[in-house]
């Protein structure tokens, strides 16, 4: 699937995509192409709140309805930004989720990021609506899960105390974020119902 920031007419390469209703317009030549304008669906929060036990567990209950993909697969060197909110990674992804969705199913993406660095992303154009779910835990709990975590994942006390510090703020902002922010707490409850809950937040948002 072509890139959707590339005019299949002359070919140019557009920095900040212009969309009208559901054309993209080549600034350079007029050219105009329709396109699926599908929403994205964000399963976001902290790590060790859920994301990678219940993500596996959603492509069939999801089946013809969504592709699920994990956003740490492109965590490589050439996408590895510093500056904040990762500009060059998220810009990827919102290229990558728009071409699949050309071929008719909306993307859910699974991996931490916060509504402002997507939003602000000239590619956030090619989305009808980006909605977000965050996974949360009671402190106790993630900081448990964490410490339980295997010794290549590098979790040392720094690192601990930062997500955990996200957590508590992703829990007390969630809902004042543009767009609001839906929470999930995943604290207590089979890891089954967790996944069928997230489900069911992502078809009631493709109704």
């Amino acid at each position: 699937m072509l890139d959707l920031k590339i005019c299949p007419d002359c070919g140019d390469r557009a920095e900040h995509p212009i969309v009208e209703g559901e054309c993209l317009v080549c600034a350079r030549c007029g050219h105009r192409w329709a396109f699926r304008r599908l929403p994205l669906l964000a399963l976001t929060g902290p790590s060790g709140a859920g994301k990678s036990t219940v993500g596996p567990l959603l492509p069939r209950r999801l089946a013809g309805r969504a592709v699920v993909l994990e956003q740490d697969v492109l965590w490589t060197a050439g996408l590895r930004d510093s500056r904040d909110g990762a500009p060059a990674f998220r810009s990827a992804w919102l290229r990558m989720a728009a071409m699949i969705g050309q071929n008719g199913r909306p993307v859910v993406l699974c991996g931490t990021v916060v509504p402002e660095e997507l939003e602000t992303r000239p590619e956030r154009v090619f989305f009808s609506n980006v909605h977000y779910l965050a996974l949360v835990a009671d402190p106790v709990a993630l900081e448990r899960r964490l410490r339980a975590r295997p010794a290549w994942r590098e979790w040392d006390e720094p690192r601990i105390a930062e997500t955990l510090e996200f957590n508590t703020w992703l829990r007390a902002s969630a809902t004042t974020m543009c767009p609001p922010v839906d929470v999930l707490d995943t604290t207590s409850g089979p890891v089954d119902i967790v996944a069928d809950r997230v489900a069911a937040w992502v078809r009631a948002r493709l109704t």
